[in-house]
């Protein structure tokens, strides 16, 4: 038999709830939000972090905005103790802010957590022991009462060493490891339990906190489970439902968005997900989720590039190019057709519209990233994405028709190159086919005599040779048009003709660009200057000056 054996897995029951509420139910603002990079994010890097690495990573999650961090395990770690008394004694946990510290159901443990704690101004002593059948059966060894006993013997001690530290304002916290595994009757009743010995009031309440520790199930299960709980648990009123997932199934972001539907109140969770296995719900995530549908996150993710440079500092993990929001990629498009829609949408958008965007669910702007870093080109790229390019990083508004002409010549060379074409190089190539020639020829000077028909007189320069044409038409460039065909006998047809300003100001250039027929051909001729009848006559030139031999030949 193949060792790939579906066979050896059962389906996650599913919770009778015909009558479930969450699924009607809309998220209106941003959950309690509770960081535990110090701590579970911590405990999952092969390399965990120094104390230095540890404060740099708080003081970022305080600049954000959490107002509780799990700064360790202090019982289990002389590291984390030293830590949590650096912070306290330094004084450099803000007012608004409170500290959270986890510990295992054993009294030595709780002692010794309350030790680490000692002159903290507010802090939440979060105490677990694991209640799912199979820890029960397999690895303590223990029935349900053995279990809510280590649960009730945990919470007593620390209610005890809260009494004895009266000066500190202590809040509690219950986690039924694995909750997710356990029978949902049997989890109420361990907490209830819990909550018996601590007795929680709407005016002082305690935390539960209801772990997927492992991702069992789709998220609407999760939903179900936490909904049920709601329901059964005793002193509803003086509880805070929390949630923490984890990403084994991929899912933590939508169980943590549904279970707040559910009823949760708070979720912990880590900057960009990392944790043990697949990693932790990734706060970022979630909080960005309800930033797009128009609801405070509570929390500034602005300056998402500082938050990625400082959580891959603290780490030394890399951050995907496409994960969620925060990703190099996840606001680019090398997509032909996603990058015109792209264009199109930027160019109507109104600051005090909605935001509509093909493609952008937000406005990149909004985590500092800013809309060069969008549209990015290779060989799949299409005209819409290189006329954005070199409109926002050189002012050119290249017409339909140059872009279509143009992005041809793009794709071949990021073909042959097999690579991403930057901006500087897009330029390059369009400076060699459209601005550069072997065969310069230039506007001199002009002056234009307006009546009913426009009388031009120019001077051309061809490699040093000043040559002087002059003509009447209908405009200057038909008077331009009609002078080089009477000093040259060449005939030119205007096929297309675009210009635009480039800025506005008295320095700024404008832009022209021709596309003329000459003996058969179509060429193009693109020029730049301060004078918008300069840049139209040489564009022109710069298309003529392509007619080589004829040009030549009809010069000498």
């Amino acid at each position: 038999m193949s060792s790939f054996n579906h066979r050896k897995y059962q389906p996650f029951p599913v919770v009778a709830m015909p009558d479930r509420q969450w699924p009607d139910q809309l998220i209106e603002r941003a959950p309690r939000w509770c960081s535990v990079d110090l701590r579970d994010g911590n405990q999952a890097l092969i390399e965990p972090m120094s104390v230095a690495s540890k404060r740099m990573l708080f003081e970022l999650l305080v600049k954000v905005g959490f107002k509780e961090i799990e700064v360790g395990f202090p019982a289990a770690s002389q590291q984390d103790f030293d830590f949590v008394r650096q912070l306290i004694e330094a004084g450099s946990i803000p007012q608004d802010v409170t500290i959270q510290v986890l510990t295992q159901a054993r009294e030595d443990l709780i002692t010794r957590t309350f030790e680490a704690l000692k002159g903290a101004r507010r802090a939440i002593v979060h105490v677990y022991n694991s209640t799912s059948t199979v820890q029960r059966e397999q690895v303590f060894k223990q029935d349900k009462q053995g279990i809510i006993d280590i649960a009730v013997r945990a919470a007593e001690a620390v209610k005890t060493q809260a009494q004895q530290q009266a000066q500190t304002q202590w809040v509690f916290q219950y986690s039924p490891e694995s909750f997710t595994a356990t029978e949902l009757d049997f989890a109420v009743e361990v907490c209830d339990a819990v909550t018996a010995v601590w007795q929680p009031t709407e005016d002082n309440p305690i935390i539960l906190n209801l772990p997927s520790t492992v991702e069992m199930a789709t998220p609407n299960v999760y939903a179900d489970q936490i909904e049920w709980f709601c329901q059964h648990i005793q002193r509803r009123n003086a509880v805070i439902i929390s949630v923490h997932t984890h990403n084994d199934r991929g899912c933590a972001v939508a169980a943590a968005e549904l279970a707040v539907m559910a009823g949760a109140q708070r979720v912990e969770g880590t900057l960009l997900g990392n944790g043990e296995r697949t990693g932790n719900m990734d706060i970022v995530t979630m909080a960005m989720n309800l930033y797009s549908q128009g609801i405070d996150p509570a929390l500034d993710l602005s300056d998402m590039d500082e938050i990625i440079r400082c959580v891959k500092a603290c780490t030394q993990l890399p951050v995907h190019p496409r994960h969620p929001y925060a990703g190099e990629l996840v606001f680019t498009a090398f997509s032909g057709s996603h990058q015109d829609a792209i264009k199109k949408c930027l160019a109507s958008y109104q600051q005090d519209e909605p935001w509509q965007i093909a493609y952008l669910p937000i406005d990149p702007r909004d985590l500092g990233r800013n809309y060069q870093e969008i549209i990015r080109i290779n060989s799949q790229s299409g005209k819409g994405g290189i006329a954005y390019v070199l409109e926002h990083e050189y002012g050119l508004q290249l017409p339909r028709w140059l872009q279509i002409e143009f992005s041809q010549l793009v794709q071949k060379q990021a073909e042959n190159a097999q690579s991403e074409m930057s901006s500087a190089m897009i330029w390059e190539l369009f400076q060699q086919h459209y601005l550069v020639n072997a065969n310069p020829c230039q506007l001199e000077n002009y002056t234009v005599t307006r009546n009913k028909i426009d009388k031009l007189s120019a001077v051309i320069v061809r490699r040093g040779e000043l040559i002087k044409i002059e003509a009447e038409g209908v405009g200057v460039l038909e008077a331009f048009i009609n002078a080089l065909f009477l000093r040259f006998a060449i005939h030119i047809d205007v096929v297309e003709y675009s210009e635009h300003a480039m800025g506005s100001g008295v320095e700024e250039q404008a832009a022209s660009y021709m596309k003329i027929k000459c003996e058969g051909r179509n060429y193009i001729g693109v020029a730049m200057h301060k004078d918008i009848i300069c840049a139209t006559l040489n564009a022109v030139l710069v298309a003529i000056s392509q007619v080589e031999k004829v040009f030549e030949d009809r010069v000498a």
